[in-house]
C-alpha cells in the first residue's frame, strides 16, 4: 500500500470529524495548555516509557500537554536509546517503547510475547529528518552526494579539501585538516536508518550494512543525540548525523544531500515529507511497519529520513488503557501539529489516520 501526500504541512489541517483524542473532558491537549474541543476521556494512571532519543523532545512536548490536561495521568519517559527501548518492552520493564526502526524479525516474537493474546504493534509516530551537521568554519552551504559520505563515514576520504568533497562544492573554502567523523556509541536508531541510507544508496563505498549499532571503523564514539550535537558544536572539522530537532536547538550547519532524482536537497520538514510519497507499509493487521524508498527519485526530496515507532501490545497489556489514552493523543491533529515547531515532520494524514486506528484497537 502506498501512501497518498497531499500538502504534507497542508495535510494536518483537518476536518474535527476524524481527530481521535486522548485527553481530558470533552478537551484534546494542545501545546501552551490550550484545548481543543473533541471526544475522548483521561485515564488516569502512570505510565514508563523509554527508547529513542530522537523522538525526546517531541515526546517532552507532548507528555507535558497531555498532562496539562489529565492532571491524574502520569507519564515518564526516558531517552535511553531504540535498542534500550526494546530491550526494555522485551523485559516487562517499559509500558511502551520508542524505536526509530521497526522491531527486526528476531525481536518481533519476543515482544509478541509480552502480549498475552495479542502481539507487539509498531505504530509510526513521529518523523525525524536526519540531518549531516558539520564544524567547517567558513565552509557554509555544504553539499554532498551518498558516495561521498560514505567515503567519509568508512575513512575513506580523511581531508576537508578531498578532490571529491571539492568537485560537489565548488568555491567552497575547505580547509586542509583531517575529518572528524563522529557517530553514536550507543544503539541508536537513527544510526540504522542514516546507514541503511548509505547501504542502499551507495553499496559500492559503504560495506558495513546497517544496525542500530555502529559497525565502521575509527571515528568518535558519543552516546546520544545531544551527545552528538554538543560534540559537533564545539569541535572543529567534525561531521556526524542527527534528528534535524537537535541540530536546530545548536543552529548546526546542515549539508544538501543528493537524491535519486541528482538533486541537492535542503533539510527541511517538508522536503523530508516528500520522501514519505512512496512509502509502502508493510506490517499488517494494525502493524504499520514502514518500508521507505531512500532513493527517492521523487522532486525535491530529502532522502535521509527516520520513522519513529511507539511500540506497544495490541493486546494484553496491563497497562492497555494508559497507553491507548496517551498514543491517542500523540496521533491526533492536535498532536501532530505539535511536531512542526520542534524540528519534525507531522505524519502525512493518510498515514496519520492509519495509526489512530490501529491505536483504537488496542485492549
Amino acid at each position: 500500500m502506498k501512501l497518498q501526500r497531499s500538502g504534507f504541512v497542508a495535510g494536518i489541517a483537518l476536518t474535527a470529524s476524524i481527530a481521535l483524542t486522548a485527553c481530558g473532558s470533552d478537551n484534546v491537549p494542545t501545546g501552551g495548555g490550550s484545548t481543543s474541543a473533541a471526544p475522548g476521556s483521561c485515564v488516569s494512571g502512570s505510565l514508563t516509557a523509554q527508547g529513542s532519543t530522537a523522538q525526546k523532545n517531541a515526546m517532552d512536548e507532548w507528555i507535558k500537554a497531555y498532562q496539562t490536561q489529565c492532571a491524574d495521568s502520569k507519564v515518564d519517559y526516558q531517552g535511553t536509546g531504540s535498542g534500550a527501548g526494546i530491550e526494555a518492552f522485551i523485559a516487562g520493564t517499559a509500558d511502551f517503547a520508542g524505536s526509530d526502526s521497526a522491531l527486526k524479525e528476531d525481536e518481533q516474537p519476543q515482544a509478541d510475547a509480552k502480549c498475552v493474546g495479542g502481539k507487539a504493534l509498531n505504530l509510526p509516530m513521529v518523523i525525524g529528518p536526519i540531518a549531516v551537521v558539520y564544524n567547517v568554519d567558513g565552509a557554509d552551504g555544504l553539499q554532498f552526494s551518498s558516495a561521498t559520505l560514505a567515503k567519509i563515514f568508512a575513512g575513506k576520504i580523511t581531508k576537508w579539501n578531498d578532490p571529491a568533497i571539492a568537485a560537489e562544492n565548488a568555491g567552497a573554502k575547505l580547509p586542509d585538516a583531517n575529518i572528524e567523523t563522529v557517530h553514536r556509541a550507543d544503539e541508536s536508531g537513527t544510526s540504522d536508518n542514516f546507514t541503511k541510507f548509505l547501504s542502499k544508496t551507495a553499496e559500492a563505498d559503504w560495506t558495513y550494512g546497517n544496525a542500530k549499532a555502529w559497525k565502521a571503523p575509527g571515528g568518535t564514539a558519543v552516546s546520544k543525540s545531544d551527545g552528538i550535537a554538543t560534540k559537533v558544536k564545539s569541535t572543529a572539522n567534525t561531521i556526524s548525523y542527527i534528528e534535524m530537532s537537535f541540530a536546530e536547538n545548536q543552529t548546526l550547519q546542515t549539508a544538501k544531500i543528493k537524491n535519486g532524482a541528482g538533486e541537492y536537497v535542503e533539510l527541511s520538514a517538508e522536503s523530508a515529507g516528500k520522501t514519505f510519497e512512496n512509502a509502502e507499509i508493510k506490517g499488517k493487521d494494525g502493524d504499520l511497519a514502514l518500508s521507505l524508498d531512500y532513493a527517492t527519485k521523487t522532486p525535491g526530496a530529502y532522502p535521509i529520513v527516520l520513522v519513529t515507532y511507539e511500540i506497544a501490545c495490541s493486546k494484553g497489556s496491563a497497562k492497555a488503557k494508559e497507553v491507548q489514552a496517551f498514543l491517542k493523543y500523540t496521533s491526533s491533529t492536535e498532536g501532530q501539529k505539535e511536531l512542526s515547531e520542534l524540528g519534525y515532520a507531522p505524519l502525512p494524514e493518510s498515514l496519520r489516520a492509519k495509526v489512530a486506528e490501529s491505536v483504537a484497537t488496542i485492549a
